[in-house]
């Protein structure tokens, strides 16, 4: 992640999706994939050695050697569990493992080990993937800004050392370093980030700038008028951190039960352990009594049946084109009663699009005559609503003439002679002046349609008006048909636009209840009465704007193309393809996850009741603990075997005749008839 979420960009060339993923470290990184390697190899190499022609020993050192491998670190975690007064599952599982190797299942314990370390690896792998690919996208924010000294010297600063007063250089392309106010220059300023509006607005002298918005096609000098710890951006991070503490900690089912659970294991396995002994029963069995009950009642199995299911959804949200930063996410997504959805950026594409010509009568022009004439005189600028109109043209197949003589002049409009034509694209007030005519009131009713309204003038003449409009995302209609079938209820727009706006777009997709001019602390609220009433929302949102609603909800949902960098990193999961379908997508995956969960949890159970019933009632074996095996006879009744398994009350042999190590005969006449085979 970048140093601050507030810096502001450099003149350095801004870095590349590309180069971000290059920078990627590999999953041999991760230190919970080093050791569960080693501990599997290690594991490996001792079932080699033990049911091989090698002394007997040497199976001994390797499954010793995969028991530090792999359970060093659960075990030092485990530790500062017990310290701060928690009991975790993993200390319960190095335990048992050193137990099993204490009565003679070293094979057993290394199992276990090597379970548990795949397990802690394969969750480490699925968090790094997610988060490698957030910070490839939040690699992308600049961090310095460019300051300018009282006899005009630039220096490149960072946005940290800013201060009240101090001026500061925008060049075009570039995102404003800090909260202030335009000196000089003129300039369209994108802030969609923190206000929600699609299209740019104009910048001039004395306007007010914000941090973090991205500058058009101006220059502009800006007084900074907050230090960076005061700015929007920084407010907005302050109330996404209030929302995130107020927030419940989620955890995994079996992360809520694991507490009591494990402390009635453990006493309970003392008083196995404790009982018979007082009552003058050997040591030896009821030690291994106790730890083949600590094994199988632990919930281990319940740990098992609850996370590849989860971690499986999190890999086929993945290749959708969906990060789910935690298995919590991925479980909790599925209990979605409500969704809401910002507009500008989420249920839209945040570019603006032609969307309507009118030809004025008497113009003499047919509309592909006035849209050639317009993106010719509009391609040299790099304006959103002049590459509008010419990816219209382009779209259309119509071939645009040089201009010639172009002039752009923010908040007013491009100039440019077409063809030996001067045509002029401009605002209604700039060209139309404030007299009502009936281009006037044709512009009006454009506007009041939601929709930006430009007029073009030929030779001094207006002869149309192009109606531009932030376009919405083609499957925008289907995710909210879906969302309302999958939940029941009928998603909620959320905005900062205005209501023309807001309304008009519902229409389009659907939505009927419609929350316009919102703040981003309104959002918040918005989503927290949600909750109050019962609901469990999911919030989709991409800008600066949208962080404090997104950490607010149950669950947040960010646009990955689009997002902000603080949106990505408040928001649970991310859209990397932008594709509004994956919404419900996931919300059924999650639903589908916890299904499977629920039965793995009625199938652990079970096998867990009754192996702790025969563990009580007969003699369970310890292997089964962990596996149902058997043992070839060929390493069991072997010499070096047989004379190291002092402590095993039993042996199982290839001839499948059961006997006690007191049975000294019983011993020799199955090992007699395995080596007679």
């Amino acid at each position: 992640m970048p140093a601050s979420l507030l810096d502001p960009v450099t003149t350095a060339p801004a870095p590349t999706v590309a180069s971000a993923m290059a920078r990627r470290p590999g999953l041999w990184s991760l230190p919970e994939v080093r050791w569960a390697a080693a501990a599997t190899a290690l594991f490996a190499a001792g079932l080699a050695a033990h049911f091989g022609p090698g002394p007997g020993w040497l199976a001994w050192a390797l499954f010793l050697a995969c028991y530090a491998a792999g359970g060093w670190e659960p075990g030092r975690a485990g530790l500062r569990a017990l310290r701060a007064r928690r009991l975790d599952v993993d200390l319960l599982m190095v335990a048992a493992a050193v137990a099993a190797a204490a009565v003679g299942q070293v094979l057993d314990g290394g199992l276990l080990i090597v379970i548990f370390a795949t397990s802690g690896a394969l969750e480490a792998v699925a968090a790094h993937r997610t988060a490698q690919a957030v910070r490839g996208l939040l690699d992308l924010a600049p961090d310095q800004a460019v300051r300018l000294s009282d006899d005009g010297a630039e220096e490149v600063v960072e946005a940290a050392s800013l201060r009240i007063g101090d001026v500061v250089l925008v060049r075009p392309g570039e995102r404003i370093g800090a909260d202030g106010q335009v000196l000089d220059g003129a300039s369209e300023v994108d802030q969609a980030t923190i206000t929600g509006e699609p299209l740019p607005v104009t910048k001039m002298p004395g306007d007010e700038v914000f941090a973090g918005t991205l500058n058009g096609p101006g220059a502009l000098r800006v007084r900074v008028g907050r230090a960076a710890s005061d700015t929007v951006v920084a407010r907005i991070v302050a109330m996404v951190a209030e929302a995130s503490a107020t927030k419940a900690r989620t955890q995994l089912f079996i992360e809520k039960v694991e507490q009591r659970y494990s402390a009635g294991m453990v006493a309970a396995t003392v008083l196995l352990l404790a009982v018979p002994l007082l009552a003058g029963a050997a040591f030896q069995p009821a030690l291994l009594r106790a730890m083949t009950f600590m094994i199988v009642a632990s919930p281990c199995a319940v740990v098992l049946a609850t996370m590849p299911p989860l971690l499986a959804s999190i890999a086929n949200a993945g290749r959708h084109g969906v990060l789910v930063k935690s298995a919590v996410v991925m479980e909790q997504a599925g209990s979605t009663t409500r969704v809401a959805f910002d507009k500008t950026g989420t249920l839209t594409e945040g570019t603006p699009r032609l969307a309507e010509i009118q030809v004025l009568p008497g113009a003499g022009l047919d509309r592909d005559e006035v849209l050639a004439l317009a993106a010719a005189a509009e391609n040299p600028s790099e304006h959103p609503l002049g590459r509008a109109v010419v990816a219209a043209a382009r779209e259309a197949g119509l071939p645009l003439a040089q201009a010639r003589e172009f002039t752009a002049v923010p908040g007013r409009g491009v100039t440019a002679r077409v063809a030996g034509r001067l045509v002029e694209i401009g605002s209604p007030a700039h060209l139309l002046g404030a007299t009502p005519d009936p281009a006037g009131a044709a512009a009006a009713d454009m506007e009041q349609s939601g929709q930006t309204a430009a007029v073009v003038r030929v030779d001094g003449h207006p002869v149309a008006l192009l109606g531009i409009a932030d376009r919405t995302r083609p499957a925008a209609a289907a995710a909210v048909a879906r969302i309302t079938a999958v939940t029941g209820a009928a998603p909620i727009l959320l905005t900062g636009d205005n209501a023309r706006a807001a309304r008009r777009l519902a229409v389009q997709v659907g939505i009927r209840d419609v929350r316009a001019g919102l703040l981003p602390q309104d959002k918040a609220a918005a989503v927290t009465r949600l909750e109050a009433d019962g609901h469990r929302v999911l919030l989709a949102g991409d800008g600066i704007n949208d962080a404090p609603a997104l950490a607010a909800a149950h669950t947040g949902v960010a646009m990955g193309r689009a997002g902000s960098d603080l949106a990505l990193d408040t928001a649970d999961a991310v859209i990397m393809r932008d594709d509004l379908t994956a919404i419900p997508a996931i919300i059924t995956l999650s639903r589908r996850a916890r299904r499977v969960i629920t039965a793995n949890l009625v199938i652990a159970a079970a096998i867990i009741a009754t192996l702790v019933a025969w563990d009580l009632a007969g003699h369970l074996p310890l292997p089964l603990g962990v596996a149902d095996q058997r043992y070839n006879c060929a390493r069991s009744c072997s010499s070096a075997r047989c004379t190291t398994a002092r402590l095993r009350p039993w042996l199982r042999c290839h001839c499948h005749q059961r006997f006690s190590l007191s049975d000294s005969s019983g011993r020799a006449n199955c090992c007699a008839r395995y080596h007679s085979r």
